[in-house]
């Protein structure tokens, strides 16, 4: 018995990004943007290829994203953000909206939607994963176009 199996690779080669960020906690945001943009760029993605749209804050990042999605002619999007907890239930609206709302764009326009946005319980925190979050979240949408790209080209297996 063979077992039929799809992998991805590493290769953004020819592949169409858009990030959506958050201007909200730039400091952090930049850094979670240089880490894609780097990832994605090693992983041959051309400079063309990667759309950055700066929105005001973690919240507003589906509605560019479903705009993108409905418009763009992009592979992936990978949406970027941090929000920190405070002292009300804000951040976990946010977090919650964000969460659900890129889940939705996601299925509604059959199209790999990473959801970057950072939930943190302290500033240490979220200085601590925002460093390393940005590289992730780009591979993770490599290997999403490179996995819906396959099962695009697959064959259905046929009975006999």
């Amino acid at each position: 018995m063979t077992q039929n199996t799809i992998n991805s690779k590493l290769d953004a080669g020819g592949s169409r990004f858009a990030i959506v960020i958050s201007r909200y906690n730039d400091f952090l945001t930049n850094q979670l943007l240089d880490a894609a943009t780097k990832t994605l760029s090693a992983a041959g993605a051309s400079e063309d290829d990667i759309l950055i749209v700066w929105v005001p804050g973690s919240d507003e990042t589906p509605l560019a994203a479903e705009k993108l999605a409905r418009c763009a002619q992009v592979d992936a999007i990978i949406a970027l953000g941090v929000v920190i907890e405070g002292e009300t239930a804000h951040a976990d609206i946010i977090t919650h909206n964000c969460s659900h709302s890129l889940a939705r764009i996601a299925s509604t326009y059959d199209l790999p939607v990473i959801n970057g946005v950072i939930s943190a319980r302290s500033m240490a925190q979220a200085v601590a994963r925002a460093e390393k979050r940005g590289q992730h979240f780009a591979e993770a949408a490599i290997h999403m176009v490179q996995t819906y790209s396959a099962i695009q080209k697959r064959t259905p297996i046929q009975d006999t």
